[in-house]
């Protein structure tokens, strides 16, 4: 059958289809849907100058080819009476139930979805949209039907009008319906949609085929003489096949390897259809035995399925005459799967563990064309394909109508940054669906978002604990960084200036004349700002300024009585710390508490009266508030590898091997369990505390990535060092 056809279908054919894969269908409910359509259309008339009802008919009739059950099909006798009649949504219910009103509701939402602008032509975020609103898969399946006629009955559309149609129907419809295992519809839409896109072309190749069917004809015979042949002597049954491609895939592929049609030699496409997966490998065996394979173009997608549940065994070899020749191998189950599925385990993702009900889902989704066949009554089988799409993403509109996606928790931040950064820099909350919510709001899939921004706000760190996604999370943490540049900026130049004030020399004049452009440039460093910002964190000191500013005579004269000078003298604040503080190591040193600094943070020292130096991390809160005259420079010491104790708080499900697991993750980082405690948080939760060994900073982030993939862990929290 060409299902790029057209024809006028008559309404006792669809009855019969329905009658003849579901003797007990409700066709009452049909032949009403029908009368209602031709009532309510009655007077209307489509481009061509048909009747408006041979559209309806049309879909109705591909729903049954489909082999749906008989509210499928009602609906798509149904589906353009309330966006094109003054029928309600109301009356259908009325007249035919919650369950076709949902549909048909359902099929009107899609509809009304327009591309009008580039940036809403998101083909991929509209085929998720689709699949993530839409709890019932008939939905789709009538909305792809009555794509297909429309696309099958363009050719009274104006020209404009056919390009929109058929560059959308390439974008989004043809993929949706390969992402649900209807391949012969993805395959019908392309070549259709590819028509009206490069008319010259489509004619070119459709003419090329047609002067070189006879001649492909005989190749194909003969390769399948071959194959059958060899196949007989190992006693392997199997459905040969041999088929044309499609005009469009020739046009790709004359496209992606520059090719001329003359030199195109696979134009057919074979296939081997078995009765178990062993004998697809076995039967591969004996092709690559018989022809050449061709490196790199053989594909498994029976041990690696594609996304959407399709497999099967591709290989290109060197066949008679020198011609290359694509071969597929798969079961007859792998075969109705990739011509007729309805849907495929579309909740899959690559990289992500499948968990134990996806996993059920898939095999199940994999099966649903076989189940199809068997089952007596559709609604069955229907029943089962009921199933939330895409659990762990969310799509919301744009005022605009603009779809957006998002990882499921994320908020109104999220959104914000994703217009743009400054709408997230000054996000102060949003309206979601005309109510105001604040920034911890969680979106959900059809909430419609607009940003409310003010002036007067800025980002804080607070908001790094309500965002999913990196866009908006880089965005925060660049923002937070350029305003602690502008603070160490602030504290590097006050300290060189308070520094060199000691030896009478005004900072002013130093950058004027440039003396401290060449010591920045002596450091490295493209500018003064540079240099002091480094100078505010704590990672040089402003005496390296003095030294090349000051000659070493006059310093030798003006000794300063400052702390460092303190520090060289007193027995008391010699000890091992694994820091050094302006240089020296043989300290008495404490750390903090407020921050809680572990090697690898960048430090520096606060000179705390009779308990010697108490270190901080550069960017602690508690640090601008202290006296900056007592703050000195301070680095760790990497002749001293000390190990620090740190505490880690996990909130896990409390089950069995729990700990074990947790456990095994110290053990495999070589880390050191010095103390723990673990306690119920409810039936399914509980957190532990873990007080451990590190070496740096770097070690304790690899203990933490490491235990956030544990199964089970659920939040992973630096608490702090002892």
């Amino acid at each position: 059958m060409d299902h790029t056809e057209n024809r006028i279908v008559r309404f006792g054919e669809i009855m019969d289809m329905v009658k003849s894969y579901y003797p007990d269908a409700d066709l009452d409910l049909i032949r009403a849907a029908y009368v209602y359509s031709a009532r309510v259309h009655q007077g209307q008339t489509r481009m061509s100058g048909e009747p408006y009802l041979v559209h309806p008919v049309a879909v109705a009739a591909i729903l049954a080819q489909m082999r749906l059950d008989e509210a499928s099909v009602a609906t798509g006798l149904l589906h353009d009476t309330v966006e094109d009649t003054l029928t309600s949504l109301e009356d259908v219910e009325n007249y035919f139930g919650t369950e076709i009103a949902t549909l048909v509701d359902g099929v009107t939402k899609i509809s009304k979805i327009a591309f009008q602008s580039k940036e809403e032509r998101q083909a991929e975020n509209f085929r998720k949209m689709i699949l993530a609103m839409s709890r019932d898969i008939r939905v789709l399946l009538i909305k792809l039907s009555d794509r297909l006629h429309n696309m099958r009955t363009l050719s009274h559309m104006p020209r404009e009008s056919q390009v929109r149609i058929s560059r959308e129907t390439m974008e989004i419809y043809a993929p949706l319906a390969a992402r649900l295992g209807i391949y012969w519809m993805r395959t019908t839409l392309e070549e259709l949609a590819f028509r009206y896109l490069e008319p010259d072309r489509y004619e070119y190749i459709q003419k090329r085929i047609a002067e070189t069917v006879e001649e492909r004809e005989e190749y194909v015979n003969k390769v399948l003489g071959i194959i059958e042949e060899r196949l007989e002597k190992e006693n392997i049954k199997a459905d040969l096949k041999g088929r044309n491609k499609d005009i469009c895939s020739i046009h790709r592929k004359m496209l992606t390897q520059r090719l001329e049609f003359d030199q195109l030699h696979d134009l057919t496409a074979f296939r081997i259809i078995l009765d178990s997966v062993s004998e697809c490998y076995t039967v591969l065996g004996l092709i690559h035995a018989l022809w050449r394979p061709v490196p790199g173009r053989f594909k498994d997608y029976l041990a690696m399925p594609k996304s959407n549940g399709y497999q099967s065994l591709h290989t290109t070899v060197i066949g008679p005459e020198g011609h290359r020749i694509e071969i597929q191998i798969r079961t007859l189950e792998m075969d109705l799967i990739a011509e007729e599925g309805i849907a495929a385990h579309w909740s899959y993702k690559e990289g992500r563990s499948v968990s134990a009900e996806d996993a059920r889902v898939v095999n199940w989704l994999r099966q649903m064309m076989e189940w199809q066949q068997d089952l007596d009554d559709p609604r069955e089988f229907l029943e089962n394909v009921r199933v939330d799409l895409y659990p762990d993403e969310v799509y919301v509109f744009t005022p605009k109508g603009e779809v957006k996606e998002f990882p499921r928790g994320s908020s109104p931040l999220d959104f914000a940054y994703s217009i743009h950064t400054e709408v997230g820099n000054s996000c102060i909350g949003a309206r979601v669906n005309g109510k105001m919510v604040s920034l911890k709001y969680e979106l959900s899939t059809g909430d419609t978002i607009e940003i409310i921004t003010s002036a007067h706000q800025k980002p804080s760190k607070d908001w790094l604990k309500h965002v999913k996604t990196g866009r908006a999370r880089t965005k925060i943490r660049h923002y937070l960084m350029a305003q602690e540049r502008e603070k160490a900026l602030e504290i590097g130049r006050e300290s060189v200036e308070r520094e060199l004030r000691r030896w009478k020399i005004d900072l002013n004049r130093a950058e004027k004349d440039g003396e401290i452009l060449k010591i920045s440039q002596e450091f490295n460093f493209k500018t003064e700002a540079e240099l002091y910002v480094t100078i505010g964190h704590g990672r040089q000191s402003p005496k390296a300024i003095v030294t090349r500013l000051v000659p070493i005579s006059e310093r030798e004269e003006h000794k300063s009585l400052n702390f460092e000078e303190k520090l060289k003298t007193p027995k008391a604040f010699r000890g091992k710390s694994g820091v050094k503080v302006q240089g020296l190591s043989e300290l008495l040193v404490n750390f903090a508490k407020c921050c809680n600094p572990l090697p690898g943070d960048s430090i520096q020292g606060f000179i705390t009266r009779g308990r010697g130096v108490t270190i901080h991390k550069s960017d602690c809160p508690n640090l601008p508030d202290a006296d900056t005259k007592r703050i000195v420079e301070a680095n760790w010491d990497d002749e001293q590898a000390l190990e620090r104790t740190v505490r880690i708080a996990l909130l896990s499900e409390n089950k069995p091997g729990m700990l074990a697991a947790i456990s095994g993750v110290f053990t495999s980082n070589d880390s050191n369990i010095i103390q723990a405690s673990v306690n119920s948080v409810n039936k399914t939760n509980a957190r532990s505390v873990f007080m451990i060994g590190v070496k740096n900073v770097e070690h304790l982030t690899r203990i933490i990535n490491a235990l956030k993939k544990v199964k089970g862990v659920q939040q992973v929290d630096r608490l702090g060092t002892v």
